[in-house]
């Protein structure tokens, strides 16, 4: 049963939240990135990009750099920016993004949760990765964005926060991508103990997005409990931030293939070759977005197509296989194209599903990809059997929303 806490979040000044808080450190471009710095001393990017105009450059992730980042995030806890609150609190924050609300909780995860597979997973990860991460996290003792879980509904978890949002929120801002962001504390005792015991009913909880994150925390927890010589006090680095949404609020979009080359091949040789697994259908208009599971959409020479895998290519009841991104790689990609690692082949690309089937025939027309491949999006059900299951899905498998700003609350470890 899952386990959750409370915790004594780090968060802005209610007149800053709007300049502090920001999107994920990795998504911006990076002429964004420099305008952010350059406009905005509050940014909570300036702690993650603690040299920033500085003459002297630490080697990207090396401790001295992560190092400059802990004294970067003090900086703004001395300055005021970020504000600590007395009591432990649950915090409810809702994303309304393009008229749909998510609607969840933010609080810490369980490391043991994670190693007891209480906590499921659906992607891989890669073991550098993790370690370097781990390193970040023990050298600045802080997590700044929330991993984002989610969970089958409860009623009595929805009630609670149903009724907290009818209360005068703690932020209220619009950022300029026009979503509004709405954030509540829960920190009495008895609602807080409610949440508790509520989520202790929970059998399972699912990471939506974080896995790397989530990896490297348990990875770091694990060692640090280890090395612990009270190894029966809880400590901070026993649990990780985490943001908990009922499974009914959140929307799992698609994760579409571009190839930049089809080697050799002209295009009749190419729909020839996808002939022997596929049935192609030519698709007229200027778009296509495939409408169910096992219609594939591709656009080549501005000609849109639908790929529909034919009997015999993957048996039903293998649920990675089935996943009509298994299906594409390892009936198209791999054996015409020599594509089979996706991680590491330079020739394929992704965009996720917000950016729309407009984006993939930009890119194509534009000479950047010379195909592109849409998906139909997968299934919650889908994740929580391959999760359920120990298994894992193909890299960039899915676009979940929403996704979460960094600096709104951040979780001490130390």
């Amino acid at each position: 049963m899952a386990n959750i806490k409370p915790f004594r979040a780090f968060r802005p000044t209610r007149d800053k939240v709007h300049l502090v808080a920001s999107r994920s450190y990795i998504s911006y471009k990076k002429a964004d990135l420099i305008r952010k710095l350059d406009e905005n001393p509050f940014t909570f990017l300036h702690i993650l990009n603690p040299e920033y105009k500085t003459k002297t450059q630490s080697f990207p992730n090396s401790i001295e750099k992560f190092e400059k980042v802990k004294v970067k995030f003090t900086d703004f806890v001395n300055q005021q920016i970020l504000i600590q609150d007395k009591k432990e609190s649950f915090y409810v924050y809702r994303q309304i993004k393009e008229g749909h609300p998510y609607l969840g909780i933010i609080a810490c995860a369980s490391v043991q949760d994670y190693y007891t597979n209480v906590i499921k997973k659906h992607e891989a990860t890669l073991t550098k990765r993790e370690k370097i991460f781990a390193t970040y996290l023990e050298t600045v003792q802080i997590n700044a964005e929330p991993v984002c879980f989610t969970y089958p509904n409860h009623e009595k978890i929805d009630r609670i926060t149903n009724e907290k949002i009818l209360e005068r929120p703690e932020y209220d801002f619009t950022t300029t991508n026009r979503d509004r962001h709405t954030f509540w504390k829960i920190e009495d005792e008895e609602t807080v103990n409610q949440l508790i015991g509520y989520f202790g009913e929970v059998e399972s909880i699912y990471i939506a997005d974080g896995h790397h994150r989530s990896a490297s925390s348990a990875l770091l927890g694990k060692s640090l409990r280890e090395a612990d010589g009270n190894p029966n006090e809880e400590k901070a680095y026993d649990y990780f931030m985490g943001y908990f949404i009922p499974e009914s609020g959140l929307k799992i979009f698609e994760f579409n293939r571009l190839v930049t080359t089809i080697g050799d091949l002209d295009v009749t040789s190419f729909l020839d070759a996808i002939q022997e697994n596929f049935e192609i259908a030519y698709v007229e208009g200027a778009f296509f977005r495939p409408q169910k599971v096992h219609e594939i959409g591709m656009y080549i020479e501005n000609k849109w197509y639908c790929l529909i895998p034919k009997e015999g290519q993957f048996k039903e009841d293998d649920a990675v296989k089935s996943l009509d991104v298994s299906i594409l790689t390892n009936h198209l990609l791999s054996p015409i194209l020599g594509i089979s690692d996706l991680k590491t082949d330079n020739r394929v690309y992704f965009k996720g599903g917000l950016e729309g089937v407009e984006a993939l025939k930009a890119d194509v027309d534009s000479g950047k990809a010379k195909v592109a491949f849409a998906h139909f999006p997968v299934s919650m059900e889908e994740l929580k059997t391959i999760s359920d299951a120990n298994q894992t899905m193909p890299p960039k498998s899915t676009w979940i929303e929403p996704k979460l700003r960094s600096g709104l609350t951040v979780y001490s470890t130390k």
